[in-house]
């Protein structure tokens, strides 16, 4: 089962695609992520990657395609979870494309529906792992007591720069440009699924599951 899990920045994608590899054995691909990987594999692909970079420039849809297509020629796991892509309607097509190229195609369009207000709360209550990327929160998940991060046991954590109101505010605006257009594409295709997504982690879990095995 292929899955795209779509929400604004902060809204826990991570954890919850965390939670989805753990207990349904399914592979993340986030462009991030590969893009780093290919950057330091050594591949044909990965030297393309880095040189445009070291560049400064933007890397093509065609190379995150086909970053996408070697992931797809390997093991699938229990099927994939799509973080951080597609981001336009072209992406979408080529996904759909590529997909059915490899004789699979996606079950659900899994959207995170959150109020903005609690969002920004949230955010800015949030730190990460120096050592892992773990991510904690003030609120909803704090700092364990004795200073180690419950899963490298790392002492140092940070907050990013840009977790204050405004640039949030921004981000926001920005997210929500870019995916109202794929909102409706997968909608039209009757593949778009809301789950609220501002609950405890445990309810943002069940509610996922709900779609996956409905």
């Amino acid at each position: 089962m292929n899955i795209i899990l779509l929400g604004p920045p902060g809204a826990g994608k991570g954890t919850q695609a965390r939670i989805l590899v753990d207990g349904r054995n399914m592979i993340q691909l986030s462009t991030g992520d590969m893009l780093r990987d290919a950057r330091s594999s050594g591949t044909q692909m990965g030297k393309k990657v880095a040189a445009i970079m070291d560049a400064g420039e933007l890397v093509t849809d065609e190379i995150v395609i086909g970053l996408i297509e070697e992931k797809l020629e390997g093991d699938h796991g229990g099927g994939f979870i799509f973080d951080g892509f597609p981001r336009t309607l072209a992406q979408a097509d080529a996904l759909n494309d590529i997909l059915a190229k490899h004789g699979t195609g996606l079950a659900h369009v899994v959207a995170m529906e959150v109020n903005d207000k609690a969002l920004v709360a949230r955010i800015t209550a949030r730190s990460t792992c120096g050592n892992c990327g773990e991510v904690y929160n003030d609120i909803t998940k704090p700092i364990p007591a004795d200073g180690k991060c419950s899963n490298c046991g790392g002492t140092e954590f940070k907050r990013r720069a840009d977790d204050n109101e405004e640039s949030l505010k921004t981000r926001l605006m920005e997210y929500y440009k870019k995916t109202s257009p794929l909102i409706g594409y997968y909608h039209a295709k009757g593949q778009l699924r809301w789950v609220p997504g501002l609950g405890e982690i445990d309810e943002v879990a069940a509610g996922i599951a709900a779609v996956l095995d409905g």
